[in-house]
């Protein structure tokens, strides 16, 4: 097997939950095709979420995942099969939400199921990306007296720190 496609893959991967938590947008499109498709298997919305098409995606991870959403996703322990230009890969997924706005402390774990397309120009894309959750637990903010957050992403800069209190 070809270690550098492998790594070429880890990379995708990596890239897509860096900049859903750095809430780089423009970047996270470039990690789909254009007709990826996705499935989270989350109780959060009261349904699992399925969506297709790379614009819409990134549009809902946009309007869910705002400045009001801190969020911390870490992926590992992958499982990568290649097959010419396609690729499967199996990723143990674990990740904390923090809504500020809501008052309330999402932390999870799943294992993430994904397709990988390699395209024309050479790259690697996220095709299908989705995960059915082995636990989500939910905490109120309320219930939680003690929790002050004294850092955390500027919303709008993408990269620093600026302080702020949740209480």
């Amino acid at each position: 097997m070809d270690l550098a496609t492998l790594e070429e893959i880890r990379q995708v991967k990596y890239r897509y939950l860096r900049c859903i938590d750095l809430k780089l947008w423009d970047e996270l499109a470039e990690v789909f095709t254009p007709d990826a498709t996705v499935d989270y298997g989350t109780p959060t919305y009261g349904k699992p979420l399925k969506i297709a098409g790379r614009d819409e995606i990134v549009a809902f991870l946009r309007a869910k995942l705002g400045p009001d959403m801190i969020t911390v996703h870490r992926a590992g322990q992958p499982e990568i099969a290649v097959d010419g230009d396609t690729a499967t890969g199996t990723w143990s997924f674990e990740d904390t939400v923090i809504a500020t706005e809501h008052r309330i402390v999402i932390v999870g774990a799943a294992f993430y199921r994904d397709r990988y397309q390699r395209g024309a120009d050479g790259r690697w894309r996220i095709a299908h990306t989705g995960y059915v959750r082995t636990y989500e637990a939910m905490m109120s903010l309320d219930d939680l007296p003690s929790f002050r957050l004294t850092a955390r992403l500027e919303a709008d800069a993408g990269a620093g720190v600026a302080d702020a209190a949740v209480r």
